[in-house]
């Protein structure tokens, strides 16, 4: 069968056709619904920034094509399964695959979306994944004074999990004023970096920028530590570590979702943890995050809008098409197409 997959070269996206086979043992055929676009990481492989030493590492699942390009690169994408074991057949799941109208994948490779949770919001399923492992890595305590520095996709989800934590006072931290509408709908405090009062336990970065990771350091307590969640890509960072860093006994270090984070590497896999993540998604405050739809047709235009900020955007999805009418016919559970 004849579908269509968004392929991105240096600068430069287009749709193509792509050959999609029928199912073999243990296999699935997914007819996509929607995806997002993740703004962070799909920009920066739209400008063709990864660095030479980590086109293999960053590899995203199901990837064709090597970097800087041409590729297919995307992993946010929901959709009903059309063909392959019966308990899947109808189903509405979430899969690690690129923008492309139907795949086949491994059937373990897709995650049955619950009920409770729209389509439209289980696209963030990759985000929320990357935000609990974010917190595994943390580990935050009752009571914890934490400011999360970054508004975009992933700071927004750490922020609302940590605001279901008991006692632990949140603040999200942005230049951008509008998130503080976004904030609001999430629980948590908000501020413009100059005002965010400093003394945190921990902070989580996730702004991608120099600036927002040397603020994040200020920030914090003694013995605190910034868990940094940006990808800089080829994008060199500096930071003045001649104040309180070395007197306050601060600590920096990554988190990065590719591997599960150490403290629950050997009592958890990817696969529940990104259960997980659907599981938290029936919280509707999520639904916060969205700021704009565009047609699987516009996605060559639009990653070319994000990639250089004429088009502001929080979480964005991709609406695939007919859509509506394969939800129905299959009888897709849990798509709000």
């Amino acid at each position: 069968m004849q579908e269509q997959a968004f392929w991105i070269s240096p600068g430069r996206g287009e749709i193509r056709p792509v050959e999609v086979p029928e199912p073999g043992p243990g296999q699935v055929r997914v007819r996509a619904l929607r995806s997002a676009v993740s703004r962070g990481t799909e920009t920066l492989v739209f400008r063709g920034a990864v660095p030479p030493d980590q086109h293999e590492r960053m590899r995203a699942p199901h990837q064709d094509g090597d970097f800087p390009g041409p590729v297919k690169y995307g992993y946010l994408s929901v959709g009903v399964a059309e063909a392959g074991p019966g308990e899947l057949v109808g189903r509405t799941v979430f899969c690690l695959h690129p923008h492309q109208t139907a795949y086949v994948v491994p059937a373990s490779d897709v995650t049955v979306v619950p009920d409770e949770v729209p389509a439209d919001r289980a696209v963030l399923t990759g985000t929320v994944e990357t935000a609990v492992n974010a917190l595994w890595d943390a580990a935050p305590l009752v009571g914890d004074r934490v400011a999360v520095v970054g508004a975009g996709m992933v700071g927004c989800c750490v922020a609302r999990l940590l605001a279901g934590m008991p006692g632990v006072e949140v603040t999200l931290v942005d230049v951008d004023p509008t998130r503080a509408e976004v904030a609001d709908a999430l629980d948590v405090a908000f501020a413009h970096p100059s005002e965010v009062s400093g003394g945190r336990d921990f902070v989580v970065h996730a702004s991608a920028t120099e600036a927002g990771l040397q603020r994040s350091l200020e920030l914090l307590a003694p013995d605190g530590e910034v868990v940094d969640l940006s990808w800089y890509g080829d994008t060199p960072v500096r930071l003045d570590l001649g104040g309180a860093f070395h007197s306050g006994r601060l600590r920096l270090r990554a988190s990065q979702v590719g591997e599960v984070a150490l403290p629950r590497r050997h009592r958890r896999t990817r696969a529940q943890r990104l259960a997980l993540a659907l599981d938290l998604l029936r919280d509707p405050a999520y639904d916060a995050l969205f700021t704009g739809a565009s047609t699987f047709a516009e996605l060559p235009e639009l990653m070319a809008e994000l990639s250089t900020g004429r088009r502001p955007a929080l979480c964005h999805t991709i609406t695939y098409p007919g859509a509506a009418r394969i939800a129905t016919e299959m009888g897709g559970r849990s798509c709000s197409a």
